[in-house]
């Protein structure tokens, strides 16, 4: 199987479009993984949360859908953020409320199990130190984990005489799955925060026990425009340039 590993979509369809357009080339995808937040900061959330649903998927819920679909509050988002989360429960449609509200915070599927920040807080810890991965493979009951919230694409491996190293994944890099615990994070589709604007995702080939990270570009302009229309924030939109 070829698998799409995707995360912190939101809501910008021409990034999430250009991905699913690079995976497809030369085989289709056999289904999509979701790390959470489809939705939040973009234009465009009903058309990201349709076309996440017209794959077969599995995924879980990040603090920007659960937002979204009133699960929690802003209070702990900044103001561009919290602008933006309520601009997107304002315009969810019925089923894209739905779908998100039904999203669980994690997901274990095979090998693997997904979740957007961490295993011992789900919807909010930004999984970036070595701590922090200690204590994602304590709580880790799988070979591999899969994780989103910070925007950023890491591999880590499990250590046995030193603490793990969160080590940053290229374009291109293919991760053979064998006996380590990994700890994976596919970057940001929609608002990548490593300076490289590109939207990041990755593929799992299950007969080649692999995963591979890519990046793609998009039309950021179109992304802009739509943002700009729709009364989001302009430092949310503008940061899509720079990658940050």
């Amino acid at each position: 199987m070829r698998i799409a590993i995707v995360s912190d979509i939101h809501s910008n369809l021409a990034a999430f479009e250009a991905v699913l357009r690079h995976a497809e080339t030369g085989s289709p995808l056999d289904a999509l993984w979701c790390l959470g937040d489809t939705v939040g900061y973009g234009p465009q959330p009903n058309e990201c949360v349709a076309q996440l649903c017209s794959y077969e998927q599995r995924a879980v819920a990040g603090n920007h859908d659960l937002a979204a679909c009133g699960k929690m509050t802003t209070e702990e988002f900044n103001q561009a953020a919290a602008q933006a989360a309520h601009w997107t429960a304002e315009q969810l449609s019925p089923d894209s409320h739905a779908y998100l509200h039904g999203l669980p915070l994690v997901h274990g599927e095979g090998d693997f199990t997904l979740v957007h920040g961490s295993l011992r807080w789900p919807e909010w810890e930004y999984l970036l130190s070595s701590e922090q991965a200690q204590a994602q493979f304590e709580a880790q009951r799988t070979p591999y984990s899969l994780v989103g919230h910070s925007h950023l694409a890491f591999v880590c491996r499990e250590e046995r005489a030193t603490p793990p190293r969160l080590r940053p994944a290229a374009d291109s890099e293919r991760v053979e799955l064998g006996a380590e615990r990994l700890i994976m994070n596919p970057g940001s589709v929609g608002q990548p925060r490593d300076n490289d604007p590109r939207a990041s995702y990755a593929v799992y080939d299950s007969a080649a026990a692999c995963i591979t990270f890519h990046r793609v570009e998009y039309d950021i302009a179109a992304t802009q425009r739509a943002m700009e229309q729709a009364g989001l924030p302009h430092s949310l939109s503008e940061r899509l340039s720079y990658g940050r």
